[in-house]
């Protein structure tokens, strides 16, 4: 077996987790936001997602269906493993996607209730998502104490998905909604920075393979360079909605970009913890991967379809950019 399709492979089902989480991580945000504003306020948060929210999530399809067809021994123990949140992610996936479509249509306090369940739905599926994160970083293994790690790194993503969701308003609303939305920015910061400080605090202590690749010094301090990047980030993060704090105008673009950066080194952080292994201590991606012959004909595929979903997602941003109107799906 050649080493160049499982890698390959590797990374592209990372590039299509990576824009699953920071797409629809976003307007899981915004859901995660719509109990603190008000009916006016709200009927522009959905808009700011509404021409999004959709396709954002086909690349969660995607990248499950690489795992499926390329790491198909890795597939039966990861999914096995996280059947329970999976199913629960699914229904507040479902319950998000009900209420979107019936808020449309309701009124008084019909609404609210719809956007309630909008907000439920939402939590439930970043939470449920955060519990997988944490239970495949440990390797699944079972008991109380690697159950509340998995539940801190659920916290902590859910505080990453807000600071998306706030950035992202910042760039889509003006008025008090953006005022509103700089707080939300400035709260999410606080949230993410003690998620990741505990998560790595508590990562190296719950995982041996880990702590080793951690600790391997002198490779170590090129890996640092990540952590460093992720504190400048945020520090420039700060100082940027600082400003817009208090009234002098940035680029709207920019916080969202540096919140987007976060995601990204953080990932960047968990690759080069984890790899090779695709199943922590127990599967690399090369024992994990299909036939070579197999993977060739579906990287056939992958090719085809992958510019096809990044080339309509950047022609759908491009069609609805700049500010949401706030009566879209009223």
């Amino acid at each position: 077996m050649t080493i160049e399709l499982p890698l390959v492979f590797a990374v592209l089902m990372g590039i299509a987790i990576l824009a699953y989480v920071v797409l629809d991580g976003y307007d899981l945000g915004v859901g995660m936001l719509m109990l603190a504003a008000d009916e006016r306020e709200q009927s522009t948060m959905v808009a700011s997602i509404g021409p999004f929210w959709d396709a954002n999530e086909t690349w969660l399809v995607l990248g499950i269906g690489l795992l499926l067809v390329a790491f198909p021994s890795a597939h039966g123990i990861v999914l096995g493993a996280l059947y329970v949140p999976v199913f629960v992610m699914l229904i507040g996936l479902m319950l998000r996607g009900v209420a979107f479509e019936f808020r449309v249509k309701a009124e008084g306090w019909h609404r609210g209730l719809w956007n309630w369940l909008f907000w439920l739905g939402s939590f439930v599926a970043s939470l449920a998502q955060g519990l997988m994160l944490g239970h495949y970083i440990t390797g699944f293994e079972p008991g109380f104490g690697y159950f509340l790690f998995a539940l801190a790194v659920a916290g902590g993503l859910c505080g990453g998905y807000v600071l998306l969701g706030a950035t992202w308003l910042i760039l889509k609303s003006d008025g008090e909604l953006q005022r509103k939305a700089v707080a939300w920015t400035r709260w999410g910061l606080l949230w993410i920075a003690a998620g990741i400080a505990l998560v790595s605090i508590a990562t190296p202590i719950a995982s041996a393979t880990v702590r080793n690749r951690w600790f391997d010094f002198p490779h170590t301090f090129a890996a640092m360079l990540l952590p460093l990047a992720s504190a400048a980030v945020w520090l420039w993060l700060w100082c940027l909605t600082a400003q817009l704090k208090h009234g002098r105008r940035v680029a709207e673009w920019a916080p969202f970009a540096g919140a987007v950066a976060i995601f990204t080194l953080a990932f960047a952080g968990l690759a080069y913890s984890l790899f090779p292994y695709l199943v922590i201590d127990r599967m690399t991606i090369w024992e994990a991967a299909a036939h070579p012959t197999a993977l060739a004909v579906v990287l056939v595929g992958a090719l085809i379809v992958l510019p096809a979903i990044a080339g309509y997602t950047v022609f759908s941003y491009r069609v609805f950019r700049g500010k949401a109107p706030a009566k879209l799906y009223d």
